[in-house]
């Protein structure tokens, strides 16, 4: 189940916010997501696989590689950091929108998680979209996208396959449950309506107490 997050009818620090990543442009995404991190508020961004980059595939796969290319002149192992997993090429966007090598802006950082596919316990969750950074509102009809998902796979991720196996089994299970709670609420309607008539004198006594 997805609901908006919006900043009007947004209750601050909750406890926890769980974003679900799907069809959300990265780079606006991750800015909504830095703003939170520095309230103070503690975020989860589940699905980063599914998240998206405007532009064709082809020109941000070259600019990936591009990246790759950026490296220490003497010693690699100094920096720079390619990362290939979505979620932490995901995690390094909002690190740059953080002032990270400060204590304020460190201890913002480690407020955020971040995930491939939607593990336990977070598969239980009601999760939240975030309206100004949809696809599908903020890029005009027509314009081309890619998921950084299938560049991180074509680029050394290793594990598009397996995380595609445990969605596939989730959204199973999820399903399951979906029919198992209307059956749940069908009959719990049948069993009120069934009492009704029963039930309508204490219903219309309570009434006129106000209740």
């Amino acid at each position: 189940c997805l609901a908006p997050l919006s900043q009007p009818s947004f209750k601050m620090f909750a406890k926890q916010i769980v974003i679900d990543g799907r069809q959300h442009l990265i780079g606006r995404l991750a800015s909504v997501v830095a703003k939170e991190l520095l309230s103070g508020q503690q975020v989860v961004v589940t699905r980063c696989e599914q998240i998206e980059v405007s532009g064709n595939f082809y020109r941000n796969k070259l600019k990936f590689m591009a990246f790759l290319r950026k490296k220490h002149l003497t010693n690699p192992k100094r920096g720079q950091f390619h990362f290939r997993r979505p979620s932490k090429v995901f995690w390094r966007t909002v690190r740059g929108m953080l002032p990270h090598k400060t204590p304020r802006g460190q201890a913002a950082l480690d407020r955020l998680k971040v995930f491939d596919g939607c593990p336990p316990p977070y598969d239980k969750v009601k999760k939240l979209v975030v309206p100004q950074a949809l696809r599908i509102i903020r890029l005009r009809p027509g314009r081309r996208y890619c998921q950084i998902g299938r560049i991180s796979h074509e680029l050394g991720w290793k594990y598009q396959d397996i995380v595609q196996e445990l969605e596939e089994k989730r959204k199973v299970k999820g399903k399951a449950f979906y029919n198992q709670k209307k059956a749940t609420l069908k009959l719990k309607a049948q069993a009120a309506k069934n009492v009704e008539a029963d039930v309508s004198s204490f219903d219309s006594a309570l009434a006129t107490l106000g209740h």
